[in-house]
């Protein structure tokens, strides 16, 4: 069966129109999705008026070389920065679940990536995958359970900054090197990091604009230590006599 030209211009407007009113819906992003495998859809919504996006995954990880989350992202390009106040709702067993943001190259469950995952037990760390299908490692924060966190990219470098109980950002000396091609993604994300279950998080006060190249600059007296599980961590403790 053809279609006529005008009722396929017809069916454009309308998918146009449904594409603009989903962006609507979800403030300053331009989509929302599962990436990788889940049990169970995850969903988002946006409150206008309060300001916030309440996400829910189930998933069994963000880590090794493959994702499993729910993820509300826009497009992006050059230098930018996220930030947001994160809160699980309700309580779970399972310590490791996942609120984050992410800036990542693509919507696969293996691409490059860096995050700022809050984790349910308030371990905060700057994860990253440097390449596609690649292993993921961390940095960990000093700051457990922060107020507020956020990510720069300024060039290659992208650098976490969290906030403690005073609420004000403080670069936390995690950084990595990461290039991504124009255009990537940024934005939201939740993991049970239990297929089986479903955890949610309120981000608020979110924030997507200019990087800071304040952000980067060496923090005077942190420094990171490699932990026996090979995992990384910031520290200002001296390092060890020889």
């Amino acid at each position: 069966m053809r279609i006529s030209p005008l009722k396929a211009l017809c069916a454009l407007a309308a998918l146009s129109m449904v594409s603009l009113a989903r962006a609507g819906e979800i403030g300053l992003f331009d989509g929302d999705g599962d990436v990788g495998s889940a049990s169970r859809p995850g969903n988002c919504s946006f409150d206008a008026a309060a300001g916030t996006y309440t996400v829910g995954a189930s998933g069994a990880n963000m880590w090794f070389k493959a994702d499993a989350m729910h993820y509300v992202w826009k497009r992006a390009s050059g230098d930018l920065s996220v930030a947001a106040d994160i809160a699980f709702l309700g309580t779970s067993k399972q310590g490791h679940r996942k609120a984050c943001l992410v800036i990542r190259q693509d919507l696969s469950p293996g691409s490059a990536y860096v995050d700022v995952a809050q984790h349910g037990d308030g371990l905060t760390s700057l994860q990253f995958r440097l390449e596609k299908d690649g292993t993921t490692a961390e940095i960990q924060s000093m700051v457990a359970g922060p107020t507020r966190v956020r990510l720069d990219k300024v060039g290659d470098t992208v650098v976490l900054s969290v906030a403690g109980a005073d609420g004000v950002l403080h670069p936390s000396g995690a950084s990595i090197k990461l290039r991504m091609a124009d255009p990537f993604y940024v934005g939201l994300a939740v993991c049970s990091h239990d297929d089986a279950a479903f955890e949610t998080a309120v981000f608020s006060k979110v924030e997507v604009g200019a990087a800071s190249e304040a952000a980067t600059r060496p923090v005077p007296g942190l420094r990171i230590m490699t932990l026996p599980t090979g995992d990384r961590r910031v520290t200002d403790q001296p390092l060890p006599a020889k």
